[in-house]
């Protein structure tokens, strides 16, 4: 379906670019949502704040979340997430470099609806991110919210 909405919440700007390439070559017309760090995903999703340049003020269909973020970290993103009934059942993805069995764990601990470990290569990346899509985006039924 291409009237999805994609977030995506990371720190490094060439991974945000790296991502953005890979979802443009994967999925016609999604429109995709940037946060920075952790503050700036919760603000967003909890309503209490827009993202900048964001018109849109719809919930995003899956967020991929990096683990490694400055003013709130990955974990306690998905703790807050989580304890939110307007966030509860979103779909979040961690994507992390992070290959500490300890990230994975908690990941899945504090709600991770599942765990991806960035590959290096940018076309097993964005085989990666084309799966993952397909597979929550257009085959995985969610509850009417």
């Amino acid at each position: 379906m291409n009237d999805k909405i994609i977030m995506l919440v990371e720190d490094n700007p060439d991974d945000v670019m790296l991502c953005k390439q890979a979802l443009k070559n994967n999925r016609a017309q999604q429109e995709f949502l940037v946060a920075r760090d952790g503050v700036e995903a919760i603000d967003f999703l909890t309503g209490k704040a827009a993202l900048e340049g964001v018109l849109n003020t719809h919930m995003p269909d899956l967020v991929f979340l990096d683990l490694k973020l400055p003013k709130m970290d990955g974990l306690e993103v998905l703790r807050r997430l989580r304890a939110d009934d307007r966030t509860r059942s979103l779909i979040v993805i961690v994507l992390s470099c992070s290959t500490e069995e300890k990230d994975v764990q908690e990941s899945f601990r504090r709600g991770a609806n599942s765990y991806l470990r960035k590959p290096v290569d940018f076309i097993e990346f964005s085989n990666l991110l084309r799966e993952t899509l397909h597979y929550w985006l257009d085959m995985n039924v969610q509850p009417v919210q």
